[in-house]
């Protein structure tokens, strides 16, 4: 595992580097959207506007490298985000900060999808697990270091802004200087509906389900926490504590998904991530530790939905298939993540914010529903048959070529 790490040492650099400034900015957004009295409906435009990117640059990236290739794209796209970040400072608009987030969200596509199919073209068949591993210790870890950069300056201000511009702009030295060989251009991301629904409507619902929901609490939560009464080093603490709690739970739900119907562990998770809306919306005004306990809970639960559903799907594809059906419901995490931004904020509205969790409780609840439905209707594919279960988190396509199940 060192040889691997010292031999794809800047790529890995640069993803920690850009996922603590994109954890950091998208935080720092929503906080700083409320506090310059944004209303609530509005800041969940905004914040809807950087997935909208998102599946933008995912499906436009591997052209833009065909183009002018990867290291011209690359330097292109940390430029434009690190631009459109301190412009967030200058001027508190709702619908430039709209626009912005589109370019923000569209940038950082295109940068993590640039990273991971460099780390890809890099890896063999022997170590693309290690890789994964070692890509997704850095994936939670930056993002935990992202929330508590929030602590180093007022949110009110424009040194945190600056902080991401800085940060983004540092992400491009290390894959500027890399003397490792330039990739061939990403896959396009294709989303075929159909095609997917025929695979595993489950696995559908659950992926879309899951963009529902934590599109709004990544999005949202934030807001949540300071409506509650607390400040940044609360806001901090709650979104760390379902960060590392969902990347702590992972491993062990899979783990009992390999051996189960899997369609049961997901069930199961839904349920857990619904009880833990419920308590979250019932004891969060109660006591920090009531609200830590909470976002725990939910990271536990929460957090698995997409790797398990991502999982159930490959079990009724075919091997050659993988990328592109797991892609495909990446793409439809990220339709669910446009809608969960703009629809949990009405309902805070109308029944204040513990009712974001009383939202993500009852998607969820609506996901345990369907995947009852689903087990009655289909029959389970022996554990045997099954395909092994491997840590996952939605970025882009390109991590799922190196995924040890992709035949790639």
């Amino acid at each position: 595992m060192v040889r691997i790490f010292l031999a794809l040492g800047s790529l890995f650099a640069s993803s920690a580097i850009l996922l603590a400034g994109g954890a950091l900015q998208n935080t720092l957004v929503s906080i700083r959207a409320n506090i310059e009295g944004f209303p609530l409906q509005a800041i969940g435009v905004v914040m809807a506007g950087y997935y909208a990117g998102f599946i933008l640059g995912c499906l436009m990236t591997p052209e833009m490298v065909r183009r002018v290739g990867h290291i011209r794209v690359f330097a292109a796209l940390a430029a434009i985000a690190a631009a459109s970040s301190l412009i967030f400072a200058i001027e508190p608009s709702t619908w430039l900060w709209t626009g912005l987030r589109v370019v923000v969200g569209f940038s950082f596509a295109g940068l993590y999808m640039l990273i991971e199919s460099w780390i890809n073209e890099r890896s063999t068949n022997a170590n693309r697990g290690q890789v994964l591993a070692i890509y997704r210790i850095i994936d939670f870890a930056a993002m935990t270091v992202g929330q508590y950069l929030l602590l180093l300056a007022d949110p009110a201000g424009f040194v945190l802004f600056s902080l991401v511009a800085v940060l983004i702009a540092l992400a491009i030295v290390p894959v500027a200087l890399t003397r490792i060989e330039h990739p061939s251009p990403p896959r396009e991301a294709k989303l075929n509906l159909r095609r997917l629904w025929s695979v595993s409507p489950l696995a559908v619902a659950g992926c879309f389900a899951v963009g529902l929901t934590n599109g709004a609490f990544w999005s949202i939560g934030p807001i949540y926490v300071q409506q509650m009464g607390y400040g940044a080093a609360m806001v901090a603490s709650f979104m760390s504590a379902a960060i590392l709690a969902g990347a702590a739970a992972q491993y062990p739900l899979g783990l009992m998904s390999d051996v189960v119907d899997r369609r049961l562990i997901l069930i199961l998770a839904a349920l857990g991530a619904a009880i833990a809306g419920a308590v979250l919306m019932a004891t969060g005004a109660l006591s920090e530790y009531a609200m830590l306990a909470g976002a725990a809970a939910y990271g536990v639960f929460a957090m698995a939905i997409f790797g398990l559903a991502a999982a159930h799907a490959n079990d009724h594809a075919e091997p050659e298939d993988f990328v592109a059906v797991s892609g495909g419901l990446l793409l439809v995490y990220g339709l669910g993540s446009v809608a969960g931004p703009l629809v949990s904020p009405w309902i805070m509205t109308s029944f204040g914010p513990s009712a974001l969790f009383g939202y993500t409780g009852a998607m969820h609840a609506a996901l345990v529903l369907f995947g009852i439905y689903r087990t009655i209707r289909r029959r389970n594919v022996p554990a045997a048959e099954q395909e092994d279960f491997v840590v996952a988190r939605p970025t882009t396509p390109a991590v799922f070529e190196f995924d040890p199940r992709s035949t790639d």
